[in-house]
């Protein structure tokens, strides 16, 4: 998405487009329900934790790290193969998220960094910091093409001038292009899905939209697949108003499908099932 062009508040504009209202208003009632339940009310607490661990179950699968819940749930061990560790850094963003939500509207690229540094648990010169040409990227699934160094520079501080500026545009459509260009982007080596939808998670969070954090965009994500989130992703790219409503829309299911899941997971607490 560009972010540099005449249009005071892209966002908004974004709004607009046929179809994301009603994305917008879907993912509201399914915000509300899961808040609206008398669970709630009493084991807010139960619920975000159980969020925050099938998030990050969802998040780590669309990285190439598909686990039962459970696995994830009994495992203390993260250091071994390629998958442990993909799970390790989900679990831990999604730790992460909740402690950088003062940071994210002062300063998002200082956020993005975070994120990074602790996705990837390692002390390299390329950790945290945007990649520069001729640097590798491995990013699991996504495979479209690489924008050169320079352009992920200018799109990233287009974002964070978005970010920091605010707007009017609902937290759905903020939320889905934060995710949308990082992922378009990969400004890092490794770890941009993950990194992305913790962003995704923050904005949802920090808007008021979800302020628990018991709706999952991550396992929405997951349930629709990797290749309607691809297939969602190329529209994004393109940037036509279709391909970006699109996207938009792909986001407000996986968010619904989020808050579904912690709805079931009321009622199984409120049957004595969990």
């Amino acid at each position: 998405m560009s972010t540099t062009g005449a249009t005071a508040d892209p966002l908004a504009t974004l709004a607009s487009l046929p179809g994301v209202a009603e994305s917008v208003e879907s993912v509201r009632k399914a915000v509300d329900r899961v808040y609206g339940h008398r669970i709630m009310r009493r084991r807010s607490n139960e619920i975000t934790s159980e969020a925050a661990l099938r998030g990050a179950r969802g998040s780590a699968a669309l990285s190439g790290a598909d686990w039962a819940l459970e696995e994830v749930r009994r495992r203390t061990d993260f250091s071994g193969d390629g998958e442990a560790r993909t799970v390790g850094a989900a679990l831990r963003l999604t730790a992460e998220a909740g402690q950088l939500l003062s940071i994210w509207r002062q300063s998002p690229l200082r956020v993005l960094a975070r994120l990074h540094l602790v996705a990837a648990a390692d002390g390299e010169d390329a950790v945290g910091r945007p990649r520069q040409d001729g640097e590798p990227v491995h990013e699991p699934l996504v495979e479209l093409p690489l924008p050169g160094a320079a352009e992920v520079a200018g799109r990233l501080e287009g974002l964070s001038r978005l970010i920091i500026a605010g707007g009017s545009a609902p937290a759905l459509v903020t939320a889905a292009v934060v995710h949308g260009e990082l992922l378009a982007l990969r400004p890092f080596g490794t770890h941009n899905g993950l990194v992305a939808r913790a962003a995704e998670r923050i904005v949802l969070i920090g808007s008021g939209l979800d302020p628990k954090s018991v709706c999952p965009a991550e396992v929405g994500h997951a349930e629709l697949g990797r290749a309607g989130y691809l297939a969602a992703l190329e529209g994004y790219v393109s940037g036509t108003p279709q391909g970006m409503a699109a996207w938009i829309a792909h986001c407000g299911k996986a968010v619904g499908l989020g808050a579904r899941e912690s709805t079931a997971v009321c009622e199984a607490l409120q049957r004595g099932a969990a």
